[in-house]
This record gives C-alpha cells, structure tokens and sequence, in this order.
C-alpha cells in the first residue's frame, strides 16, 4: 500500500474504535443539540464496527466522579471499558496493554471533550506511532472555540480529520455485503 493509502484509507484488519469518556455527568455540560448528533454517530459507528468484528474500547474518565457511560453507548463498553484518571488514555496502563494486545495500528477517536482527553490521548497515540482519525462528526467540547482548536490542532500534528460516513464506507471499501447493506441503513437513518 502506498503511504498515502496507508494513512488516508482504514483498514479493517488494523482498526480500532476508541470512545473516550462520554459519561453521564459529562454529557449534560454539553451542547444537547451537537451532543444529541455526537451521541448518535458514536452509535452508528459502535454498529458499524460490530458488523465487521472491529474492536472497540471505551474509557471513562475518573468514574467516582464523572459517572459511566451513558447508557445510550452501552454497546461502547461491551469488548472493554477501562477507567483512568489522566486525560490521556495513553497516561493508563490498563489502556496501553489493551491498545497493544489488540493490534490495531489506525484508531477511530471519538468523544470528549475534543480539547482535553480526546486531543492529548491523540497527540499521545501520534507520538506512539499510531495512525489516528478523529472523527470530527462524533467528538463535541463544551465550547465551540475549543472543538475548533482541537481539531485544528489534531490536523496540524499528524491526525487525519473524517466523518462517522467517510469512516464506515473506508471500512466497507465494497458493497453488495450484509454490513454495506446494515451501514447503508444507518447512514439513511442519520439527520445531520
């Protein structure tokens, strides 16, 4: 594969699913409308992912006092969930063995807030050597500045800027499959 291809397009065989601290005390300090759309694509890409036996881990962030995940995400913490008190994911050993045993070399990040644990675990993961695409459609601050700095930063470092759709059919890479048929669904499904 060429490089371009290498960092650009996602592999099935190389990808994981990284959700990032969208917790019940979290979730209300957002926008409820982007929130709503945010929580929505994490879904779609959560069954996205299962249909094609992609592997997934969430994380939550100081649990004791930012809750779980929200009950909306569940299938998030179905493969793994690991708790961790520093914004980076890459700061838990926990998450750094899971990342390691998975094998994934790309990562799909999604979560929040975009300027804090999203942008410093991705800053991490690029420093490690992952490829990262941060899906912009699926990750939310509480302030717009922030969202845009994060993923303006996240762009300027290395981290390939996509989309809940852009990610699914790069995965898909054909149609005419049960999961193009399913991811076909939910992208029809989808309202912003």
């Amino acid at each position: 594969m060429a490089e371009i291809k290498d960092r650009f397009w996602l592999d099935r065989e190389k990808t994981l699913l990284l959700v990032v601290d969208v917790q019940e005390r979290l979730v209300p300090a957002m926008d409820q409308r982007i929130c709503g759309q945010v929580v929505s694509h994490i879904n779609m890409l959560l069954e996205g992912c299962k249909a094609m036996g992609l592997p997934v881990i969430a994380t939550e962030q100081y649990s004791r006092g930012l809750g779980h995940t929200i009950e909306e995400l569940t299938g998030a913490t179905e493969q793994q969930c690991i708790e961790k008190i520093a914004f980076s994911c890459c700061g838990e050993p926990n998450f750094i063995d899971a990342l390691e045993k998975s094998g994934a070399r790309q990562l799909l990040l999604v979560g929040m807030e975009s300027h804090v644990c999203v942008l410093q675990t991705l800053l991490d993961l690029l420093d490690r050597g992952y490829i990262v695409h941060l899906v912009r459609d699926a990750i939310c601050s509480r302030f717009k500045s922030d969202y845009q700095n994060a993923v303006s930063t996240a762009a300027r470092a290395g981290a390939v800027i996509t989309t809940t759709e852009t990610a699914l059919f790069q995965l898909l890479n054909v149609a005419g499959t049960d999961e193009f048929k399913l991811v076909s669904k939910l992208a029809r499904r989808r309202t912003a």
